[in-house]
């Protein structure tokens, strides 16, 4: 543990790897049947894209016609409509607290899907669009005026553009086909549409990058005043168009990606920015987006439709089969399009109360405000106090586990310290497709 800072990104525990057809599939009824509902995330799942970035494992195909868009579109809504029905019939009204519409691209739909997509989350789910944070991901080849348009008009608050790069020749590097110039009119195009909260992902560690081309393109971020930057290290995984192409990483990759992390860290904090997260940084003077300040991704639930969105219990997180290759992807796609019987969960993990409380851990500790050490010391005294040894753990007020700044560095190594050994052996296990 703790040999190399970049073992995985942990966005959530545990990983869908670790998932499992479930024998027998429970009845989304009884899967929610006592289960909190009064601040509850939804999310949604588009796994189309205009085309895959040589970096990219995510659950999302390429070249989608549009009967295969509408035929999607139609599942989600049987599927809105049978989780509704679940959620209904198994305890009282649900609150939903934020909403967010991932993928792939969503905005790969044009403007009339878009507008039914939100159609099913407000008119079936009961999702309050314009009365709670929404955030939507864009590319800039989709970030069109007409699509912006209808993102605004239904209550959009957050649109994160995954730019990646301002570097042409950074871009063609990682499989990214764009120019800078279409990216900055697509950036123009998404502040002329004034959603509140403008998100630039940036990639740091892509071959022939340096330091000042990283500098460039964080400056030419800046130009936007972006609220927030997301700064994400390149990873080289299992199928992926740059995982054919590249063994992976080594001791000077490694020395690499964290020297540009740390120069780019230091750049924001300069420009009035704060960190929130390993990758997430927010500008100080941002306007507050009102509306789900009582969600916790750590302990409340989540409803996710689409086949590559994950739902969560406090017990159970499921979903459906998951994919890379892009033959085994457009497969489980067409599957999914042809169900007609959305009331079960299909595959999934149990959660016991020490996974629970390893998932507490993992989605606190990574945050920078840390936690409440609460049991922690009882639980995992033996992973803490290697922590502390490494100088990644720091004093904070009130008796907190915060990490410090070189903690967060090496965020991706610390968060995998704390899996399970079942999760590890089920992701250990799990053939990837």
């Amino acid at each position: 543990m703790l040999d190399r800072p970049y073992e995985s990104y942990v966005y959530a525990y545990p990983h869908k790897t670790a998932y499992r057809p479930l024998a027998p599939r429970p009845l989304l009824s009884d899967v929610w049947r006592g289960e909190d509902r009064d601040a509850l995330s939804f999310y949604t799942h588009v796994p189309f894209c205009e085309v895959r970035c040589g970096f990219c494992n995510l659950f999302t195909r390429t070249g989608a016609p549009e009967s295969l868009t509408t035929a999607y579109l139609d599942a989600l809504e049987r599927q809105a409509i049978a989780v509704r029905a679940a959620l209904d019939e198994s305890g009282p009204e649900p609150r939903f607290a934020n909403a967010a519409i991932g993928g792939g691209t969503p905005t790969y739909l044009n403007p009339d899907e878009l507008s039914r997509l939100f159609d099913i989350a407000e008119k079936v789910m009961g999702v309050g669009l314009g009365t709670v944070p929404l955030s939507v991901e864009a590319s800039p080849a989709t970030a069109t005026p007409d699509r912006l348009a209808v993102l605004a008009e239904r209550g959009t608050t957050r649109l994160s553009l995954g730019v990646q790069s301002f570097d042409d020749v950074e871009a063609r590097s990682v499989v990214r086909p764009q120019k800078a110039a279409d990216v900055f009119a697509a950036l123009d195009a998404v502040r002329a549409a004034d959603i509140p909260v403008l998100n630039i992902d940036l990639i740091y560690g892509i071959d022939g990058q340096t330091r000042e081309s990283w500098q460039a393109s964080l400056q030419t971020a800046l130009l936007w005043r972006p609220e927030e930057i997301y700064l994400y290290p390149l990873y080289v995984r299992p199928l992926t168009g740059l995982g054919r192409m590249n063994a992976g990483a080594d001791a000077a990759w490694d020395a690499q990606r964290l020297d540009l992390y740390r120069r780019g860290r230091d750049l924001l904090l300069e420009s009035g920015y704060e960190q929130v997260s390993m990758r997430m940084f927010r500008r100080l003077d941002a306007p507050v987006v009102e509306g789900g300040e009582d969600y916790a991704c750590q302990t409340d639930g989540m409803i996710g439709l689409g086949c590559g969105a994950r739902s969560y219990t406090g017990s159970l997180h499921y979903s459906f089969d998951y994919a890379v290759s892009a033959s085994e992807v457009r497969g489980i796609i067409d599957e999914y399009v042809a169900t007609g019987d959305f009331s079960r969960a299909e595959v999934g993990y149990r959660l016991d109360e020490e996974e629970r409380a390893r998932r507490f851990l993992i989605q606190s500790l990574l945050q920078a405000d840390g936690m409440a050490r609460g049991d922690a010391d009882e639980r995992f005294g033996a992973e803490l106090e290697m922590l502390s040894a490494r100088g990644f753990l720091e004093p904070a007020a009130g008796g907190r586990l915060r990490l410090s700044a070189e903690g967060l560095a090496w965020s991706d190594s610390v968060g995998p310290m704390f899996f399970s050994e079942p999760v590890r052996e089920a992701m250990r296990a799990y053939e990837l497709k």
